[in-house]
């Protein structure tokens, strides 16, 4: 719902909005003829150097035949398993990390000084300590006080009761539960930080004509910021957001260092104990880029909906 049109919406003579060019142009120019060729000419350059630098048998067919091996037990290869424990972190990991973002995000446009005062140290303090510190300082000092102030020691330590289909597909089985809660709360509170960063310079670049707009209408706070505000400021900052989307599940690997089961830790181990490193590892990077680009193209698609909704509201 936009209350009142800006001049950034390309309208016709008519007011009405002017079609948009779905159509994607792979018509290449000479340029693009030009860098096509210089970096083909790179890779074989690559390529060639490298089978007459390094004399190495590659395994790929031993590789393969590794990751996709069922585990001792009879379950899902050990890999599969990894791949699965990312993705599962890095979902809760986004769910989280949004959530916790907006209420900073809001936080931090208090009309109370000590909220703001809170938001902001929180931002600056996640933001300016390297994520590899932080895991360690939250996984050593923190995670350990943490469940059982929350009451969560019998859940994760204790848990004698059955695990239903449910259960294993959204948190994995019930010995893995407090590195799961561990990991989400890692990569979440870091992400939280620039997400909320995000959000803030989005509501920032709401033109003051919306708000006054939204006050005319006799909305109330949460319907102003509900129907008005966030869903133009969402169309502004899905691109920014999908790319700290997208580094949640490549930070998701940071916390192999604390043993969660995740592909990195997963794979470290497949290539540590079978000696095809190159192999594994590269692997380990194939998947990681599907991952990311499979993330990346449906927030593409997410933001030319989200565009046109906007432009039709």
């Amino acid at each position: 719902m936009t209350v009142a049109k800006t001049s950034c919406h390309s309208t016709s003579q008519a007011g009405s909005p002017l079609p948009v060019n779905r159509r994607f142009n792979f018509k290449l120019n000479k340029l693009d003829i030009i860098l096509l060729i210089i970096i083909g000419c790179f890779i074989s350059w690559l390529v060639y150097r490298s089978s007459i630098g390094i004399h190495y048998n590659w395994h790929w067919h031993q590789a393969f035949k590794l990751i996709f091996t069922n585990s001792k037990d009879g379950g899902i290869p050990y890999f599969m398993q990894g791949i699965i424990s990312t993705i599962r972190v890095s979902i809760w990991g986004m769910i989280f990390a949004a959530t916790f973002g907006l209420l900073i995000a809001l936080a931090h446009r208090s009309s109370f000084k000590i909220i703001q005062l809170i938001a902001s140290s929180y931002i600056q303090l996640l933001r300016n300590i390297p994520p590899l510190v932080f895991v360690f300082i939250f996984y050593f000092f923190i995670s350990n006080q943490l469940v059982p102030l929350l009451g969560l020691s019998d859940l994760f330590r204790h848990y004698n009761g059955s695990e239903n289909i449910l259960q294993i597909v959204l948190f994995g089985h019930s010995n893995l539960w407090e590195n799961l809660f561990s990991g989400v709360l890692c990569v979440g509170l870091i992400a939280a930080a620039y997400i909320a960063e995000i959000i803030r310079s989005g509501i920032d670049t709401i033109s003051k004509g919306q708000w006054e707009a939204a006050d005319s209408l006799g909305l109330s706070t949460y319907s102003r910021f509900r129907f008005v505000i966030f869903p133009q400021a969402l169309t502004a900052i899905i691109p920014t957001l999908a790319g700290q989307f997208i580094s949640i599940v490549k930070d998701s690997s940071i916390i192999s260092l604390i043993s969660i089961q995740e592909m990195t830790f997963t794979g470290s181990e497949i290539a540590n104990s079978s000696g095809f490193i190159f192999e594994i590892w590269l692997i380990v990077g194939a998947v990681y880029f599907i991952l990311c680009f499979s993330l990346s193209l449906l927030f593409r698609k997410l933001e030319k909906y989200s565009s046109r909704h906007l432009q039709h509201s």
